[in-house]
Parts: structure tokens; C-alpha cells; sequence
């Protein structure tokens, strides 16, 4: 009896993956530290190539392998040769790592299967940067991915051959934003005791989050955890357009993929549960569907060992024609069952309490808002991850409980300007005070903090704030854009040194002042304003239009440097203050001053509709041909080049790979012509707006 008790025993200490293991074993398990959902496939027409792909881990190893999955194809697919490296910038790897599948270099997936590759020893810190490589011999009949990457990822020109362990870039021309192939990286040897995994939607996807910066709120909880005396993996299972109650064929519901995405993780302990908006908003299911839907997905998570945190559903009122007072009603009706489920959850996050709206709780607070009044902002995102209990999670230990946030949550600080009062709140949510409590802004170089009161606190009770505000000052001559701002603060708690870090994007903006030789204004509008500060240039312009009828704009411009042969560059960082039309961009006249003297033309971004190329096709002064469109985008490399009278136009969201926007003949365009910064609000509907557009690159050749 006693033998046959101890072998039940082993058996269940086996099977059930909250019980802690020896530290010998955790040494040996994996866990998963980066994941993705695939949910989509198509054919990319190309032979012979090599992609690379940028990813952040959270938990921390010092062996690693990688997943790959062929999962929405009717073909398998070959990798001939893969890589893993440590990030060293772009698409660049500091020492790119030989990848073997069963001790061979090159394997082949069938479809919908997966492959798991043999252990790499490299050591990965928590929330480091690895890079994967994935070379593809012959025809690439198909890739199989996730599409919403908000990364960037690399690939070789066709044709380019295996690339898998280059360290530098430069083979890699091309980029694109979706995951392909990979769909996990896992980690071994290190002191993670588990991993959570994130179950949700387009927000737990990191939509309208800030791409190629981890600003998922799965990333900044996996930053959170980073605090910790032991850390977790973050594993990111969220697919835009996902529901609960019901799936297509390119996006599986969250019951039908749980056991591939959520409950076959490598070592998952816990999962966060956040899904429900579409299927209330358009899905058409019911509070009570979307209820039993999360029972279900509750009885197969504990069947497995593991725990279950339900998120409530985010306000969407404003995101399109989706909201109504009905459904609202459902809205709050699944939102009080997670948060008291009668023990379906383990616990609950309440991310609608953390975003919404005070005043009017069926709304974000503008605060949290990305603007389309569904999908959270980078503050949006870490306000989620905020709402998250650690503790609760039950994969880490020793958790820091004082945390200190930065407010207001994107300052704007004017260069030469007056100070702006930037505000630190530590809050303490542990069971005992926190002593010692010191906090201290880190800023840029130059700049300077007059704090309105001491920034040291001797004691902060179980459940009190506190708040320290500074005044702070760019440097006159700071450039302008988006900095991070960021505080740290160190305290004593439970006997032990902890601390908490917070960051958020302070904006310089321009104050106006002039530009300086050789450059010169011209407007033709009364409530035009420059600015220089070095490279970087910006226009305050009003009018009505900038083609046909009107030419009502500002610009900076340099008089004589268009030649008959050459370019003109330059990048728009941004426009805002202005209608939806708004251009800014560059132009080219005989004379700026007096566009009828000819050879006018003008390449823009507009604020919303996209690139516009203007001409004058007969010389009368009036941009009367266009050509252009797409999606706009900022920062935009905009380059006009001159071949006598022909004009071509270039476009490039990087500054590396352009793309030819149109041509046009310019007939009336002779000797060296004026070139410049232009910029108009295009404000005939919009009367009295004003646009500001920034620039910080500008340049002509010949």
C-alpha cells in the first residue's frame, strides 16, 4: 500500500503543472518565453530567400529553441537552414546561431504541422532581443503566418540565396510587418517557474499600439514581471477580429484554438482571458452566450492545471455604429459575472474600470484612447497591464508591490519655452509599508527638473499614494520630436531594496523663431510661422488648397538649387492642428515666390489621404494634374528628381527602399528653380485651422 501510494503520488506530482518542481528539473523544462497565433497563409511568388525575424522575449535562459508551425496550408514547406542570434539592431544579429531539427539542418513541414527544433545554448536575458532566421530553398509556394506583427521583419530580395548567418543586414532589402512560419520561442536554464499566457483579440494583438517598440500591454506586464525576484513568460495569443462564440477559416474561435494556442504552451501555468468586445459589438452574440462561452473555456483551462484570470470587456462606444444601449447592457452584464464569477476564474483584471471613462463609462477616457474609441494607446496598453494583480498569477515570486507612474501620460514641452509640471505617483498595493521611498526623473542631456516638493518619502502605508512633481525645462536647443521620459523609483519592503520604473513619450515641440540663411519664406497666406532648429525645420501654414483653383500655402525654401539634373529630399515627421487634406512636403518652381513663371510642382503627404503629386501642366502657375493615394503615413521620405523637364516622384517610409510614386512632364520648367518645404492646411472646410508641419531632413543634389 505504502509503494502503490508513493507511485500516485510521483504520478500526479508529473501531470500536474502547478506543482513546483526541484531545481534540477526546472533547469530541464521549457518555457515558453515569445509565442504568436498563425491564422492566415498566402503565396508570396518567390524562390530562393531568407527572412528574418526581429522578437522580444520575456523570460530569460541560457538555451533556446524555436517553433515553427505550417498551419493554414494545403503544402508542406521546407526551412533548408536556420539561425538564432542575439538582436544587434535592425535586421543586423550580434552572432547568429546554427538551429538543427533533429540534429539536421534543414526540415520539412507538412501541412498543418509543426516543428520544434533541438536546444541552442545562448544565453538570453529576460526581455532581450533575439533575432530568427529562416532560409528557403526553391520555390516559396506559401507562407503560413501571423499577420498583425507590428514589427518589422526582414526578408532578401528573390533569388537572394540564404542569408541565415549573415551578422550584418545588408542582404535584407525588403520588410514586411507579419510573422511567418514562427509561432514560438522557448527558454531553458533559467529561473522562470512559469509561463502566462495572454488569450485575446486585436488589443491583446498590440492594435494601434506603437509598432516596433513592445508596447503590447503583454510586454509591459511581462515588464512588470521582469521585477520580480524570479521572472515568467508573456505569451502573446492575441488574433485581430477573435471571438469566443464563434470562428471563421483564417480565425479559429477562442474555444476551437485553445488547445493549440493556449493549453499546449510549454509550461503555461496561468491564462488571462480577454475576448468578449466582438462578439457584443458585431459578433451578435448575446451577454449569456459570451458567458457560457467563458465557463467552457474556464472547465478545459482547470482541467489541465491551470489558472484562469478573466479581463473585463473595454467601453466601445464611438467605434463605429457598433454600440447600443442594448448591447451595453450585455457589456455590463458579462463584466459582473468576471468579476464575481462564483469561483469560474481564479481571479479577475478589470480593464474596463482601468480605461474607461469617469463621466461617462460607456467611452475611454481620452487619456487611453488611440482615437478610434476601441483600441487602447501605448498608455492604454500599460494601464491593462497595471490592472493585473502579480500575485494572483501564481508564476512569480516576490513581486515588487509600489509601483510609480508618470503623469500626464504624453507631456508636451515647448524648446526655449516655459517649464511643464510632470507628476509621479507611487502607490502602494502590497500588505506592508514601503520605507525609504526615493524617486528621481531621468532626462534627457541639457535638460532640467525643479522639483515642487521632496522627492524622498520615509514611509508609504499598505494602500496610500503619494505624489512628487517636478518642473521640467528642455534645453533651448532640444531637438523636437518624441523623447522618453522616464522616473525611477527605489524603496525598502518586506526587509528588502526593490524599485519600480515608469516611461512615458514626452513631445518637443517648436516654438516659432525664423530660419536662418540660406534658406528663405514665402506665403500665400497671412498666418503663416517658421522655425529652425539645425536640420529640422517647421511651417505653421493656414489656406484653402494647394491645387487648382487655390495655391494658398508656406514654405521654406532655398532659391536656385533645383537644378536641370537632380533631386530634392526630405522627411515629414508629422502635421497636426488640421483637417484630414492637410499636405506638407516639397516643391520645385522656376520661382516659389511666382509659381507662373513655371516648372511648378509639389510632392506631399497628406494628413490622411495619402501621397499627392501636383504639376502645373501649362505653365499658368495652377498644380493642375495629380497622381498618388494610398494609406498615409509618418515619418514619409518624399523625393522629387528632375531630368529637364520631366519630374519623378519617390516615396519611402524608411529613407532605403523607394517606391516610385508617378512621373509628369513640367513643360514650362527651365534653368536652376527655387526648392523647398511646403505646407497647407487645406483648411476650405475646416476655416481658421492652422496645420504645423515638422521636418527634419532636407537636402538638394545635382
Amino acid at each position: 500500500m505504502a509503494a502503490l501510494t508513493a507511485a500516485v503520488a510521483a504520478t500526479l506530482a508529473a501531470l500536474l503543472p502547478g506543482a513546483p518542481a526541484a531545481a534540477e528539473t526546472k533547469q530541464r523544462q521549457w518555457t515558453g518565453t515569445w509565442a504568436t497565433a498563425q491564422h492566415a497563409s498566402y503565396d508570396p511568388g518567390t524562390s530562393e530567400v531568407t527572412v528574418r525575424i526581429p522578437v522580444r522575449v520575456s523570460a530569460g535562459g541560457s538555451s533556446v529553441r524555436i517553433r515553427l508551425t505550417n498551419g493554414f496550408t494545403t503544402e508542406p514547406v521546407t526551412i533548408g537552414h536556420a539561425t538564432v542570434g542575439r538582436g544587434d539592431g535592425g535586421s543586423a544579429v550580434t552572432k547568429p546561431y546554427e538551429v538543427r531539427f533533429d540534429g539536421k539542418d534543414e526540415v520539412t513541414i507538412a501541412a498543418g504541422e509543426q516543428a520544434v527544433s533541438d536546444a541552442v545554448r545562448i544565453p538570453v536575458p529576460a526581455r532581450g532581443d533575439l533575432v530568427v532566421s529562416l532560409y528557403f530553398p526553391g520555390r516559396l509556394t506559401h507562407i503560413s503566418q501571423h499577420w498583425m506583427g507590428l514589427q518589422t521583419v526582414y526578408w532578401t530580395a528573390d533569388g537572394g540565396g540564404d542569408h541565415a548567418s549573415d551578422a550584418d543586414g545588408d542582404a535584407f532589402t525588403r520588410t514586411d510587418s507579419a510573422f511567418p512560419f514562427l509561432t514560438g520561442v522557448d527558454v531553458q536554464g533559467g529561473d522562470a517557474a512559469g509561463a502566462v499566457v495572454a488569450l485575446g483579440d486585436s488589443i491583446t494583438d498590440g492594435a494601434s499600439s506603437t509598432a516596433n517598440a513592445n508596447r503590447r500591454w503583454p510586454d509591459y506586464l511581462a515588464a512588470r514581471l521582469s521585477g520580480c525576484s524570479t521572472t515568467a513568460g508573456v505569451l502573446n495569443e492575441g488574433i485581430s477580429g477573435n471571438r469566443i462564440t464563434a470562428g471563421t477559416d483564417g480565425n479559429p474561435s477562442a474555444l476551437d484554438r485553445l488547445e493549440r494556442d493556449v493549453l499546449s504552451q510549454p509550461n503555461a501555468r496561468t491564462v488571462v482571458l480577454f475576448e468578449g468586445v466582438n462578439d457584443l459589438s458585431w459578433g451578435g452574440a448575446t451577454g449569456d452566450q459570451v458567458i457560457d462561452g467563458m465557463k467552457e473555456i474556464a472547465r478545459r483551462v482547470h482541467a489541465r492545471g491551470l489558472r484562469l484570470i478573466g479581463a473585463t470587456v473595454v467601453p466601445y462606444r464611438g467605434w463605429g455604429d457598433w454600440w447600443t444601449e442594448a448591447k451595453e447592457a450585455d457589456r455590463q452584464k458579462v463584466n459582473a459575472f468576471v468579476r464575481d464569477s462564483g469561483g469560474v476564474f481564479d481571479g479577475y483584471a478589470d480593464f474596463d474600470k482601468a480605461v474607461r471613462d469617469p463621466d461617462d463609462p460607456t467611452h475611454y477616457a481620452a487619456a487611453f484612447d488611440s482615437g478610434d474609441h476601441l483600441h487602447p494607446n501605448d498608455t492604454g496598453m500599460k494601464a491593462f497591464a497595471d490592472a493585473i494583480d502579480l500575485p494572483g498569477l501564481r508564476v512569480a515570486r516576490d513581486c515588487p508591490s509600489t509601483r510609480v507612474r508618470l503623469t500626464p501620460y504624453r507631456p508636451s514641452l515647448q524648446a526655449g519655452g516655459k517649464g511643464t509640471k510632470i507628476t509621479a505617483t507611487l502607490t502602494n498595493d502590497g500588505r506592508s509599508p514601503a520605507t525609504d521611498v526615493r524617486t528621481r526623473l531621468d532626462l534627457p542631456a541639457g535638460w532640467s527638473a525643479e522639483p515642487a516638493g521632496g522627492a524622498r518619502i520615509r514611509t508609504l502605508a499598505p494602500g496610500e499614494s503619494a505624489t512628487t512633481t517636478w518642473t521640467v525645462t528642455p534645453a533651448s536647443d532640444a531637438e523636437w520630436g518624441t523623447r522618453p521620459l522616464g522616473v525611477r523609483s527605489s524603496y525598502r519592503q518586506g526587509g528588502r531594496p526593490r524599485f519600480d520604473t515608469d516611461e512615458v513619450d514626452a513631445t518637443v515641440t517648436p516654438v516659432p523663431s525664423g530660419v536662418k540663411a540660406p534658406y528663405l519664406t514665402t506665403a500665400t497666406t497671412d498666418d503663416a510661422q517658421y522655425a529652425q532648429n539645425g536640420d529640422q525645420f517647421a511651417i505653421w501654414a493656414g489656406g484653402q488648397d494647394l491645387s487648382g483653383w487655390k495655391d494658398e500655402k508656406a514654405a521654406v525654401y532655398v532659391p536656385g538649387a533645383a537644378s536641370a539634373s537632380g533631386s530634392v529630399t526630405a522627411r515629414v515627421v508629422g502635421q497636426t492642428g488640421s483637417g484630414p487634406s492637410a499636405k506638407a512636403g516639397i516643391a520645385v518652381a522656376n520661382d516659389l515666390t511666382a509659381p507662373e513663371k513655371g516648372g511648378y510642382a509639389v510632392l506631399t503627404m497628406s494628413a490622411q489621404y495619402g501621397l499627392e503629386f501636383l504639376t502645373d501642366s501649362d505653365g499658368d502657375g495652377r498644380l493642375d494634374t495629380w497622381a498618388g493615394g494610398g494609406s498615409s503615413y509618418h515619418p514619409a521620405w518624399l523625393r522629387l528628381v528632375r531630368d529637364g523637364a520631366t519630374y519623378t516622384a519617390y516615396a519611402s517610409a524608411d529613407g532605403t527602399a523607394w517606391q516610385q510614386v508617378a512621373a509628369a512632364t513640367v513643360p514650362s520648367a527651365s534653368g536652376d528653380g527655387d526648392v523647398g518645404m511646403v505646407a497647407s492646411a487645406v483648411n476650405l472646410n475646416y476655416p481658421g485651422q492652422i496645420t504645423t508641419a515638422v521636418f527634419d531632413s532636407f537636402s538638394a543634389t545635382q
